[in-house]
């Protein structure tokens, strides 16, 4: 197949790259740049979809990725530039994610469950309140300018290689140092992963086989919780004698901790949508490797899987945060 990969160049689009390539497929990427020019065997096309798409203007593919589109008009701006269902771009698959469904939806959550609308649909802001809600109006926007043949791909918290934002490399880090560790609560806190070399092979596999219609990426099926993930994160990367310590959600509030420095905990009630059921995709041949496996591929990274400024708490904070528990339960 000829596949055009719209943001090829980090992470979640990288994967999808390599694993294209190393099924034997041409792939065309079209970017911005700023990150380089990686996959030297793939054809570069430069420009910017919020403004320039003058880098496709010509071409022909049997599959468009796209992995970069936020906000709905963007999807419609890349469609116009294709030809729309049946146009230049052949099917079309969106990287969507779970975000997308409507809050409060009771797990386990399916493919059809209902998703987030937005009070404002004209929003282009993209933030924590917005981000679900624009993801759901980028996909109704992909199946009304691409046709019923759309794929949609929603993928829970991406792990891995490569990963820029910091989250779950935190905790590996953190854990591959040993010691005590602190966790916030509730441990049963629902929450699913799934590596990027996994949703890469998962994304060549549905282009190829003419699948349609959404699909989760996520793992181990529910029940699988924070604390499943932390003791299976452990179990592969630290030292004998480490221990998590679990504080409250009350604890954190009281001393101003956030879910940026203490990455995958979910302020405020239960997330249900960290236990949707991935088994359409399963069926469909999404193969999900140990959790284990993915923290000893992050940890040997080294500094291709950077901590990105903010995430994460400094050893310093810890022991503070460490020792005040411990007067809490004196």
């Amino acid at each position: 197949m000829r596949v055009l990969v719209v943001g090829g160049t980090r992470f979640v689009g990288r994967h999808i790259v390599q694993a294209l390539l190393d099924a034997g497929h041409t792939v065309t990427l079209f970017h911005r740049g700023s990150g380089g020019d990686p996959f030297p065997e793939a054809e570069h096309r430069h420009g910017d979809r919020n403004g320039d798409l003058a880098g496709l203007a010509d071409g022909e593919w049997d599959a468009t990725v796209d992995v970069s589109a936020y906000v709905p008009r963007q999807v419609r701006v890349l469609a116009d530039a294709l030809g729309g269902s049946g146009g230049r771009g052949g099917r079309y698959l969106y990287i969507s994610s779970v975000s997308a469904y409507a809050p409060g939806a009771e797990p386990p959550i399916t493919e059809s469950t209902p998703l987030a609308v937005l009070a404002d649909e004209d929003t282009e802001v993209v933030d924590g309140e917005s981000y679900g809600g624009l993801k759901a109006l980028c996909e109704y926007a992909a199946v009304e300018a691409f046709g019923p043949g759309t794929l949609i791909v929603r993928p829970t918290y991406v792990v891995g290689p490569h990963d820029p934002t910091g989250r779950y490399t935190y905790w590996v880090r953190r854990l591959a140092e040993g010691g005590e560790v602190l966790a916030v609560g509730p441990r049963e806190q629902p929450l699913q992963v799934v590596d990027g070399r996994d949703l890469g092979a998962f994304v060549v596999r549905l282009l190829e086989s003419g699948a349609r219609g959404p699909f989760h990426v996520a793992g181990p099926p529910p029940p699988y919780s924070f604390a499943d993930l932390l003791d299976a994160t452990a179990a592969a990367v630290a030292p004998d004698g480490t221990t998590i310590t679990w504080v409250t959600p009350e604890f954190a509030a009281a001393h101003d901790l956030d879910g940026r420095v203490v990455p995958l905990w979910h302020e405020g009630e239960l997330d249900p949508v960290g236990a949707v059921d991935p088994s359409a995709a399963l069926r469909a041949g999404l193969t999900l490797r140990p959790v284990e496996d993915s923290a000893r591929d992050v940890l040997a990274a080294g500094d291709a899987t950077p901590l990105a400024d903010g995430v994460g708490l400094s050893r310093d904070r810890e022991r503070e945060l460490l020792e005040a528990a411990r007067r809490d339960r004196a």
